[in-house]
């Protein structure tokens, strides 16, 4: 027993060092000495050990890690036996040690949703014994304390999200497989999972009032509540495997037997009830689960219930631009960027027109984008979802034949034009502030002449006439500067502003389309080639 005490201290004494040190020498023999202590036979038993009696919230982090690379080995599996005494032990653990730190539940959760996934499959005396995972919850949900409650939200998120990717240490597990768990998780735990998290956000909204958000537990309660709503509906329902990070218009393959949740409106109406309720820090998640319901297949709906959904959807983005405070949220202002990206991507110009207050709808689009532009602030990742959404709108504008106007004509010249003066304005303030000139960034400035080729193709003779207006007045001052012999500051903001009219240029005479376009267009096009 001695023993045993004094390789606890000499364990507890090594997560310190694995955690703390900024010594990598010493982090280096440290990690030799634990890859010994998880290849010995009696791993199992001291981590237990360091769970039960570690002073130390490293020795009990070091005790979940360890656990966790036990039951995911490469061609080493533990018995059954003992994966469901390891699982039971972290839920034992979890539910009469509620004050852990957060870094310990995390790791003791992330242990439960591994062994879950790694045992989907497995069963006992006939029953699948890692898939009563409701039933392992419920005894967290049904507490009367908010911690207990917030632990049981934690491991559905964390399940979720578990069951939805493959991590480092499965990566030599055959992609089949994960598919398969995967597939049998969604079929029969997510949509179970996907009501319970909105019956508790549904609770949350009907007790907003009373809710302590200075209160960690009940604040991480919401957050991984909605967190909880927001992986399952960014699960990969098909198999598709999209990345979300290089192409952000992708479309939710939400099942068939999800329609109900879809189709009541109360669904959407409580995401937008509770962003404008809720503070920057998780209003903003509330944003990016409309961002997936906006998206979700349209096959999923008929062309009625399709028309009242995204009426539903719109009146709801409505009423944050005609209340934009919160907005001035960095994360809140990205996620609707993208929310409104999504509205095109999904649906046709034909459908929006047709929307209540379509006029008033798109007249407030337009100036929210007019006045993002003009903020030399605004992050170029939002600004490529905004222009996204113009070009999207007036590329399919010669094959709508709804009866409704679409007032394209009217707002997207006003916004090609906040988006060369802001450029034009941006040289003389990357001059002043110093900060990084967008104009070095290659990658992003093609991707956004690429967009603004189109947008300024439409109305085209009001994006020559003012292109031509602004290289003119550029041309003439930059010469008069020069013939003066003045080579300062002002030498250099005309140089720049010239720089990106010839870019601006060359992108609209470059988005010509043959088929589509007029002699008056190729007339125009010489014009500013001339230029």
């Amino acid at each position: 027993m001695a023993d045993e005490a004094q390789n606890i201290v000499q364990l507890e004494l090594f997560a310190k060092e694995l955690y703390e040190t900024t010594n990598p020498v010493a982090r280096i023999e440290v990690e030799k000495t634990l890859v010994q202590f998880v290849a010995s036979p009696d791993c199992l038993n001291k981590c237990q050990f360091l769970l039960e009696r570690g002073t130390s919230p490293y020795a009990q982090l070091l005790a979940a890690t360890t656990l966790t690379k036990l039951i995911t080995r490469v061609n080493v599996s533990l018995p059954l036996e003992q994966r469901i005494d390891i699982r039971n032990y972290v839920l034992n653990y979890l539910g009469s040690r509620p004050k852990t730190l957060n870094f310990v539940t995390h790791a003791l959760v992330t242990l439960y949703a591994r062994i879950t996934k790694n045992g989907w499959f497995d069963s006992n005396k006939d029953s699948y014994i890692f898939r009563n995972v409701i039933d392992d919850v419920n005894q967290f949900l049904n507490s009367h304390l908010t911690r207990h409650i917030l632990i049981g939200v934690q491991i559905l998120c964390t399940l979720v999200s578990e069951m939805n990717q493959v991590c480092e240490a499965e990566a030599s597990r055959s992609f089949t497989k994960h598919r398969k768990i995967a597939s049998s998780f969604r079929d029969m735990q997510l949509f179970d999972i996907f009501q319970l998290g909105i019956n508790l956000l549904k609770k949350a909204h009907e007790m907003i009032d009373t809710i302590d958000f200075s209160d960690p537990d009940q604040h991480g309660l919401l957050n991984h509540s909605l967190q909880l709503v927001h992986n399952c509906l960014v699960f990969d329902f098909i198999g598709a495997s999209t990345d979300e990070s290089s192409d952000d218009l992708c479309t939710v393959q939400i099942p068939t037997g999800w329609r109900t949740i879809f189709l009541d409106i109360s669904t959407l109406k409580l995401f937008f009830d509770l962003y404008h309720r809720l503070p920057p820090a998780l209003s903003s998640l509330t944003l990016s689960c409309l961002v997936q319901m906006a998206s979700v297949r349209r096959s999923l709906f008929n062309n009625v219930e399709r028309a009242k959904f995204l009426n539903d959807l719109v009146q709801g983005i409505r009423e944050i631009l005609e209340s934009p405070q919160s907005l001035g949220d960095p994360s809140n202002y990205h996620e609707f960027c993208r929310l409104l990206a999504r509205l095109k991507s999904n649906y046709q110009l034909g459908e929006l027109v047709k929307v209540d207050h379509y006029p008033e709808i798109i007249k407030l689009i337009a100036e929210f984008t007019i006045t993002s532009l003009q903020m030399w602030q605004f992050p170029a990742n939002s600004m490529h979802y905004l222009l996204s959404l113009w070009q999207r709108m007036v590329a399919p504008v010669p094959y709508v034949k709804a009866s409704e106007p679409h007032l394209l004509e009217t707002y997207t010249p006003e916004v090609n034009k906040a988006y060369i003066m802001s450029r034009l304005d941006l040289v003389a303030i990357v001059r002043r502030e110093g900060i990084d000139d967008p104009m070095e960034d290659q990658a992003m400035l093609s991707q956004q002449l690429e967009q603004l080729s189109t947008i300024g193709r439409y109305e085209y003779k009001k994006t020559c006439t003012l292109l031509v207006q602004l290289f003119d007045e550029a041309v003439q001052n930059y010469t008069t500067l020069v013939t003066t012999g003045q080579t300062g500051v002002d030498c250099y903001i005309q140089e720049g502003r010239l720089t990106w009219l010839v870019y601006i240029i060359g992108a609209v005479v470059g988005g010509r389309v043959s088929f589509a376009s007029t002699d008056e267009h190729d007339e125009m096009d010489g014009e500013l080639v001339c230029r």
